[in-house]
């Protein structure tokens, strides 16, 4: 009976063994797998931001160029125009991309940027289609929102 109770002592053991070795290889698998479940999560946090970063660096880049277009159109001003003439077809399409990039940002971007946008936007629009009084400069009238809009942008992104 003695010689019968050491085996089953020995098997005993041996199960205990076997089912504690089974538990841990079963806690190091979970943890494993939450570990790479965790770092998959922030490679795709990562990636969306960098996306999302590019996404609203190419809207900035949309806006300043059509900006750009639009101060064109505010320096080639005519004096009088009609609406058959060439400069305002062209400045009726630049505009009208202007207002869409000046929306754009709304949409993207946090209230402050799109507020300062959204002023030299304004800015742009009177110079453009009202003009200034004599002896005003454009680049001088632009330059204080255009100025403070870009200085916002690039404290936007960091």
């Amino acid at each position: 009976m003695i010689v019968m109770s050491g085996q089953v002592w020995v098997s005993l053991i041996s199960l205990g063994g076997v089912v504690l070795g089974g538990m841990l290889s079963y806690l190091v698998q979970h943890r494993t797998q939450l570990s790479a479940e965790r770092a998959e999560r922030q490679r795709q946090q990562i990636a969306l931001s960098e996306t999302r970063r590019a996404e609203r660096l190419a809207l900035l880049e949309r806006f300043i160029e059509v900006s750009a277009e639009a101060e064109r159109c505010a320096y080639t001003r005519p004096s009088e125009w009609e609406e058959t003439d060439a400069w305002y077809l062209t400045t009726r399409d630049v505009m009208y991309r202007f207002w869409v990039a000046d929306r754009l940002i709304r949409v993207q971007f946090p209230p402050p940027l799109h507020d300062t946008a959204h002023a030299h936007f304004l800015d742009l629009n009177r110079t453009v289609w009202e003009g200034l009084p004599d002896g005003e400069s454009v680049r001088d009238y632009l330059e204080g929102n255009r100025s403070a809009f870009l200085d916002t942008a690039r404290a936007v992104m960091g």
